[in-house]
Formats: C-alpha cells, sequence, structure tokens
C-alpha cells in the first residue's frame, strides 16, 4: 500500500451502524500494517465533544439552522486542527464517523439552507482537505429509526426530527454519491451485519490496496 495517509469517512443517516463498519475499516487497515487515528464529528476534543453535547442534547430543542450550522463547523475545525491534521502529518491514516457531507445533508438539505453556507465554511475551516475515501451507509429511514429504537437509550435531538426531515437527509447523501462517485461508495446497510462488512471490506480493496 501507499505510504501516504488518507482520511476515510463514513456517512449515513441514523441507524446505519457507522460504529460497527469503523471498526471494520479500522480492523482492515491495520492488517495492513496501517496506523489508525480514529475520531468523530462533531467531537474527537474535548472542546468539540462540548459542542457535541449541545447540537446532541434533545433538552436543547430547536436551534436556527445557522447556528446549527456554525456549531458544527466549529467543532470540525477543532477536529481538523488538533486531531486530524497532526495525525495525518504523522502519516496516519484518519478514520472519522461523519465530516462535511454531514452537514451538506443535514444542515443543508435537512434543514434548508442549501449548499452555499455549507460550502464556504468548508472553504474556511478545512479547504483543500477532503476525504480520500467516503463510505456512505445507506438505509431506509424507517429502518434506520426501527434500529434506533431498539437501541433502548433514547433518541438523540437529531434521531428525533421528523421522517421528511430524515429523508431529505438521505436523498442529499445519495446525490452527493452520484455527484462524487470517485470518492463515494454506497454500502446498502439495510443487509444482514456480515454482508454489510463484507462490502466495506471489498471496497476497501477495490479503491485503497
Amino acid at each position: 500500500m501507499e505510504s501516504s495517509a488518507r482520511l476515510i469517512t463514513l456517512e449515513g443517516g441514523e441507524g446505519a451502524g457507522k460504529s460497527t463498519a469503523i471498526a471494520v475499516v479500522r480492523s482492515w487497515l491495520e492488517a495492513r500494517g496501517r496506523t489508525v487515528c480514529l475520531t468523530r464529528e462533531p467531537g474527537g476534543t474535548v472542546a468539540a465533544e462540548r459542542v457535541r453535547d449541545i447540537l446532541l442534547d434533545p433538552a436543547i430543542g430547536d436551534l436556527a439552522p445557522m447556528t446549527e450550522l456554525l456549531l458544527m463547523f466549529a467543532a470540525r475545525s477543532e477536529n481538523i486542527v488538533r486531531i486530524i491534521r497532526p495525525a495525518m502529518e504523522r502519516g496516519e491514516d484518519v478514520v472519522c464517523d461523519r465530516f462535511t457531507d454531514a452537514s451538506r445533508a443535514y444542515q443543508g438539505a435537512g434543514r434548508g439552507l442549501g449548499r452555499e453556507p455549507v460550502e464556504a465554511l468548508a472553504k474556511l475551516v478545512h479547504d483543500p482537505l477532503w476525504p480520500d475515501l467516503t463510505l456512505l451507509l445507506d438505509v431506509p429511514v424507517e429502518l434506520g429509526l426501527e434500529r434506533v429504537g431498539r437501541r433502548g437509550d433514547g433518541r438523540d435531538r437529531f434521531e428525533q426530527n421528523q421522517v421528511a426531515f430524515l429523508e431529505r437527509v438521505r436523498q442529499s447523501y445519495l446525490e452527493q454519491a452520484r455527484r462524487e462517485p470517485e470518492r463515494f461508495v454506497v454500502i446498502d446497510a439495510s443487509q444482514p451485519m456480515t454482508t454489510v462488512h463484507q462490502r466495506i471490506e471489498t471496497a476497501l480493496e477495490e479503491r485503497l490496496a
């Protein structure tokens, strides 16, 4: 494999199974001698995790869409400066749970802000850094919410959104994948877990090996 560090992101709606998928990606990379740094968005650093608490707390209630977007990028900036860039400079592969594609989907499409403010903030915060590979775990909204309900730990502020909102998020993700097929791989996350994990490993072999 090439020695240069890569940024690999996982995206998907609620209940898509990103947590277990991240473990598959990490194991695959480490089995090939790569050093892996795991992080998430919003989150990663102490400050960004505090912002995450605000964004996900159901008690916060509604936030103005632009406030939500700015908080996301504030946390993202900290994650990039403190974790992602330093790890890549050390030669480590970074595996990140969500990145700017999530802001395009949730705030741009879901909240109705459109592409312009998201792209403007992306340029300020991290351009030209973009993921080398994005695995999109796609699952129908109803199935994703059913999985969230089975967890039994309550729904966070995003999981409590109406189905129409979450459907806009899903369609935005799929449209992004259509626009950037060289970066995205869409994984049908409605399949059994073993099948999903096999598809992830196949995508990694095809795109990175």
